[in-house]
């Protein structure tokens, strides 16, 4: 062999055709070992096979829609899929009309070209980290059936590791892509709020539901974000890890840290140190005792959850598990005044910590302190409480704050843990490539 013929370039592989992809897929959701069953709680076999083949026929012709043209996608049962009802996770709402319309998110990834596998399970009306529900099932964690998956994108997030969806689109009020995206070994992406459309999504809280993406890569998790934003969708470029200055907010929010999720995660960090970051330690205590105050005034989930409930004309709440029917009363006892300072207070919140990131752009630390706990252990109701709390913590500091936060897995010795990132409000593509470019370091 010349030198010439050695230095040629080896043709990439093609991608499989969307049809082969979509019915591998379907033989892992029908595969019971996988507990497709209780991961999807619509399947649209026979749509999705003729998006598929329609997608392969664009790209027969040279003639695809787009980047996500022909990838398998799941949707979160929250959304709007026409001529379905929409349960959101929830009993009480199987007797819903029908939707007339898909969601703008379900209607975006359709016009772009995505195979829509079906609807996920999730936890009921969104309200749970923890990934079990009373009514449709708990399904295990990939990485071990025993355990939890993390909600309340619980389907959402085994249907990407299990090879189900190749990408999933779920929804995140406190942590509900991201927390299952650390326990169950995966990437989760919540934006700034309003990046992506809600309408037809059942909303848990309009002041802090963000509409967003669980992928494989970071780069799947941007072409998601973009198609469905309407932005650009041109490849994400990575940015360097090399002279970034990240801060990792020490103290409370590494209280009582689970020793492998503590291991791992400080082994990612002297991964980028090596690679050239620049990594300081510090606080947002000050920050976090603002939220606090705020907290105690009231819980926007609660209240606004209690709202959208009364607005269906739903009064009586005997059909939803007592974990959650809790604290949906409680919040709407809450009184209209403490709702109007709680909104108040949290825009002073959202303004405060804009000024502490501008000196810091990125915050770094664990997505959630411990690694997945075992089902048969959260279903007594003091531990489920104790666990969701826990879960929350970190994750929940995004959505009060409205910053843009991703999940990335790093290394580690069992379980999988997450590395949350989160970015000033606003700075999602920024984010998004420091995230690629911190993805590729921690995979090295």
């Amino acid at each position: 062999m010349t030198c010439q013929e050695s230095a040629m370039p080896v043709p990439a592989t093609p991608r499989p055709s969307a049809s082969d992809r979509l019915e591998a897929a379907l033989a892992r959701i029908a595969d019971p070992e996988r507990q497709g069953a209780l991961v999807f709680t619509e399947l649209y076999a026979d749509e999705a096979r003729e998006a598929a083949a329609a997608s392969d026929r664009r790209a027969a012709a040279g003639r695809p829609l787009g980047p996500l043209d022909g990838r398998i996608v799941s949707v979160k049962a929250l959304f709007d899929v026409a001529g379905d009802i929409t349960a959101a996770g929830s009993a009480i709402l199987r007797g819903r009309p029908a939707a007339r319309r898909d969601a703008r998110a379900v209607a975006r990834l359709r016009a772009a070209g995505a195979v829509i596998v079906g609807r996920t399970h999730m936890t009921e009306f969104a309200f749970s980290a923890v990934g079990i529900n009373p009514h449709y099932g708990n399904p295990g964690n990939p990485r071990d059936r025993s355990r939890v998956p993390g909600g309340s994108s619980s389907g959402a997030v085994i249907s990407v590791v299990e090879g189900m969806a190749e990408i999933a689109v779920g929804s995140d009020t406190g942590g509900s892509l991201r927390i299952p995206a650390a326990l169950s070994g995966a990437v989760g992406f919540k934006p700034t709020a309003g990046r992506l459309s809600a309408e037809g999504a059942f909303p848990l809280s309009p002041s802090l539901d963000a509409i967003g993406p669980i992928a494989s890569t970071v780069a799947d998790a941007a072409l998601l974000d973009s198609i469905v934003s309407d932005s650009d969708p041109a490849p994400l470029a990575p940015l360097p890890v090399a002279g970034q200055s990240f801060l990792v907010p020490r103290w409370r929010l590494f209280d009582g840290i689970e020793p492998a999720v503590a291991a791992a995660f400080e082994a990612a960090l002297d991964r980028l140190r090596a690679a050239g970051a620049q990594i300081i330690e510090g606080s947002i205590d000050a920050e976090l005792d603002a939220l606090a105050d705020l907290d105690r005034i009231g819980v926007f989930t609660a209240i606004e959850l209690a709202a959208t409930l009364a607005e269906l004309g739903i009064t009586a709440l005997d059909g939803i598990d007592p974990k959650t029917r809790a604290r949906i009363e409680a919040g709407g006892r809450t009184p209209a005044a403490d709702y109007v300072r709680m909104q108040r207070r949290r825009a002073d919140l959202i303004r405060l910590m804009d000024e502490r990131l501008a000196r810091h752009p990125v915050l770094l630390l664990p997505t959630v302190p411990l690694t997945a706990p075992t089902i048969a252990d959260v279903l007594e109701d003091a531990a489920f409480h104790r666990v969701n709390l826990l879960l929350l913590r970190n994750t929940r500091i995004a959505n009060l704050f409205d910053l843009p936060a991703i999940s990335l897995p790093v290394p580690s010795a069992g379980l999988p843990v997450g590395l949350m990132a989160m970015g000033r409000r606003g700075s999602d593509r920024s984010l998004l490539g420091i995230a690629a470019g911190l993805e590729a370091v921690l995979a090295a």
